[in-house]
């Protein structure tokens, strides 16, 4: 559970402070939903926004419906993940979803994040692109907050979702970020969803490196989706 700014306490100890008073010696001590009161502080300055292309996603409507003809095993996936959705953000587990342009990898990554802020978990949603112009602004003058206090919220969350790994132009700057990020979260044992149009494995490695490639796999199911573009489909 994530609480935000005057949330009511969920165990009726506080009065949304995240502190109780002890008449015993007359000051405030931190309530038992102090700590899910400060990772929803943490998480605030994160994007944790479904697009509104996105927000209406479901396993029993279009395009998921539409998804699950062709590739049924990996929509059955996520729905076991979402089914034991707690359990498998509490161990760190995640996803990895791979394909061509078009073939839902963005829809299903985006059920995976609705679900997680739906049960009232703490969610990062960027297109990596989008991610990297962020940290960039931790480093002008008038930022509003550090590289580390960045890198600290990003690693927190309970699942980070990037959406376009590999779409970015590679440098050595973009390689450190992107690796600081996984690497934190698989030390953290914290969950990712990640989709990427990159079909094989070498070109991954190409992209990221191995070091990061290495990291994504024991921290995801890897999920292919194959087919034809739908978002290029007439009539």
């Amino acid at each position: 559970m994530t609480l935000r700014p005057g949330d009511r306490c969920p165990y009726d100890a506080c009065d949304g402070s995240g502190f109780v008073d002890d008449e015993d010696t007359q000051s405030a001590v931190p309530c038992r939903c102090r700590p899910e009161r400060m990772a929803g502080r943490r998480s605030a300055v994160l994007s944790a926004v479904i697009p509104k292309k996105y927000r209406g996603v479901g396993f029993d409507r279009p395009p998921v419906t539409e998804i699950a003809q062709k590739a049924p095993g990996q929509v059955r996936a996520i729905r076991a993940y979402v089914r034991d959705l707690d359990a498998n953000l509490d161990a760190g587990r995640g996803l990895w979803l791979f394909g061509g342009p078009g073939t839902g990898k963005t829809t299903l990554a985006m059920i995976v994040s609705k679900a997680a802020l739906d049960a009232g978990r703490t969610v990062a949603i960027y297109s990596l692109p989008k991610l990297l112009a962020e940290i960039r602004t931790t480093f002008d003058e008038d930022a509003v907050h550090s590289y580390t206090t960045l890198l600290d919220k990003l690693t927190e969350v309970d699942l980070l979702h990037i959406d376009d790994v590999g779409a970015e132009k590679t440098s050595d700057w973009v390689l450190e970020q992107l690796y600081a990020i996984v690497n934190a979260r698989y030390e953290e044992e914290r969950s990712v969803v990640i989709t990427t149009n990159l079909l094989e494995r070498e070109q991954m490695v190409e992209q990221i490196k191995e070091r990061t490639v290495s990291r994504l796999e024991e921290m995801c199911e890897v999920l292919p989706l194959y087919g034809e573009d739908a978002r290029r489909r007439v009539g």
